[in-house]
């Protein structure tokens, strides 16, 4: 006679599972349990090798054994082959947990692939913990535990990601709860709160870059800065108006002074080695609202444009991650915030502006703002700060978007040595970086004109490269890295990353920024 074990079993809720589709219905509950918090698990399978089965990870079976094999059976029966990101759902199971995923992990043996220029096996862990933690999140489990799966940092990072929403503005009975996360079974907890630390610093860029713009006005992004980074240790120094006048950061007047919003400039700085170290220095666009001023961008679609302050937001998030991990580095950042509007105020195009180093830049096009609004406030870092590294980050054009979409981010340096970094940074993150060139040619373009020193956008179509082009001319020596993240940090509509949600801002690349923090901090080649 079956024993009441085996007769749940045997009555236990499977559902499909895929990243591209979790088809599990968003508020009925299949789990039966008078616990008033319910929990659930994610276990990973190995791509099945040949006419063998579809194996487990440690963690797996050993669930498995304690359900006297049972759930290997289930496996087994519907053909769970461990294609990455498509996997089960069990519910009614007798035991701890109310709701088991598992999820198929890949090949055992994925590992850096040349082509890709992305390590697999990481970025196949980070497919299936979110696979199984949001399927989980949406059955409404209070808890989720995620199964390392040899790599528990890219497991918390995929789960934590994933599970994640902006609902700030939904009423809180129609708010998707956000479970607690923990994991599953041992292995290495340093790595997997590591990957919390970094996954939850990403989140920290998608809200900041997600908020209506209404809601974060450049005075409302100082106050958020100040609140998620003065806990941590890091010191922010917010400048006013009148300090940007004395300075004469004339270019990041001109795009504000369009809007009645007072701009503002935060200066950032982390300590985490002796004070006389220079530090790596940071600077992010933070237009929190670009309309296009007197080039009005269309009005369908220029709600995304909210986003255009996602350098700013990335920046606080890697300090706020750096921080959190105590990195052994001293990383400064210069965050200029304004909103780029039309009215009787607004820069004309046409109109020339002479920067703090005496060059002068013609503004024939006020829709390509960002390089005007980053030009004093890129010599200005570089005076005050003299940092050994420069990057600078933002949504500067749209060349890049057409060129990469959301493959890539953009890189653009003077330094192989910084792009080396950065290449391993984006393949261990998943959230890669691809070189575009700095050819004489693009600056060429931006520097010969008849009545002034330099364009802010140039001649041609390469609209990303002719930015970066003009930053580079401000930059003299130092090594210097120019991240355009126009098409990854803003909103992705096409074969957006299993992890992220469709539709909503990224917060990219601010993990592979805090990876390649790391490795400068740690040495690593």
């Amino acid at each position: 006679m079956p024993s009441y074990r085996d007769f749940c079993l045997a009555r236990a809720t499977t559902r499909l599972l895929t990243y591209e589709r979790v088809a599990i219905p968003r508020i009925i509950r299949t789990y039966t349990s008078k616990c008033k918090k319910p929990k659930g698990v994610v276990v990973g399978v190995y791509l099945k090798e040949g006419d063998k089965p579809a194996k487990m990870t440690g963690s797996g079976m050993a669930m498995d054994d304690a359900m006297g094999g049972k759930m290997g059976q289930l496996i087994r029966e519907r053909g769970l082959d461990g294609t990455p990101g498509k996997g089960l759902l069990f519910s009614g199971l007798e035991g701890e947990y109310n709701a088991v995923a598992v999820v198929g992990v890949g090949a055992s043996n994925a590992s850096y692939n040349e082509l890709e220029e992305l390590d697999e096996g990481m970025e196949n862990v980070r497919i299936a913990a979110a696979t199984g933690a949001r399927a989980l999140q949406l059955q409404r489990m209070d808890e989720v535990h995620v199964d390392g799966m040899d790599y528990p940092e890219q497991a918390a990072e995929g789960a934590a990601l994933a599970v994640w929403r902006y609902n700030a503005n939904k009423r809180k009975k129609y708010r998707l709860p956000t479970p607690k996360l923990d994991m599953y079974g041992s292995g290495d907890h340093d790595a997997w709160v590591r990957g919390l630390f970094k996954a939850e610093s990403q989140n920290l860029a998608r809200r900041l870059s997600d908020t209506p713009a209404n809601q974060m006005t450049p005075s409302i992004f100082a106050q958020a800065a100040v609140d998620a980074l003065c806990p941590c240790g890091v010191s922010v120094e917010v400048r006013s108006m009148d300090w940007i006048e004395d300075m004469n950061l004339n270019s990041f007047l001109m795009i504000a002074k369009g809007s009645c919003e007072p701009p503002l400039l935060l200066e950032c700085s982390y300590c985490g080695t002796s004070p006389e170290d220079k530090p790596v220095l940071l600077l992010g666009q933070g237009i929190t609202f670009n309309s296009g001023g007197l080039c009005l961008k269309p009005k369908k679609g220029m709600d995304v444009y909210r986003g255009c302050m996602a350098g700013a937001a990335v920046c606080v998030g890697v300090l706020r991650a750096a921080a959190a991990l105590s990195l052994p580095l001293n990383i400064s950042a210069v965050l200029p915030l304004c909103e780029h509007m039309p009215s009787g105020m607004a820069v004309k195009c046409g109109d020339v502006v002479t920067l703090l180093n005496g060059v002068t830049m013609g503004i024939k096009d006020v829709g390509k703002a960002p390089v005007v609004m980053l030009a004093d406030p890129l010599l200005y870092a570089q005076a005050t700060y003299k940092p050994k590294l420069l990057i600078d980050v933002g949504t500067v054009a749209r060349g890049v978007d057409h060129g990469l979409g959301g493959s890539a981010t953009g890189l653009w340096t003077n330094s192989k040595y910084v792009y080396n970094h950065f290449r391993k940074a984006g393949a261990l993150t998943g959230d890669r970086v691809w070189r575009m060139p700095l050819f004489r040619y693009f600056r060429e373009i931006v520097t010969k004109n008849t009545t002034y020193d330099l364009s802010n956008t140039g001649r041609g179509p390469a609209s990303s490269c002719l930015a970066a082009a003009v930053l580079h001319t401000l930059v003299p020596c130092i090594d210097w890295a120019h991240l355009d993240i126009r098409g990854t940090g803003m909103v992705t509509k096409i074969n957006t990353l299993p992890y992220l949600l469709k539709e909503r801002m990224t917060g990219r690349p601010t993990r592979t920024i805090i990876q390649f923090m790391y490795q400068m901090a740690c040495g690593q080649n």
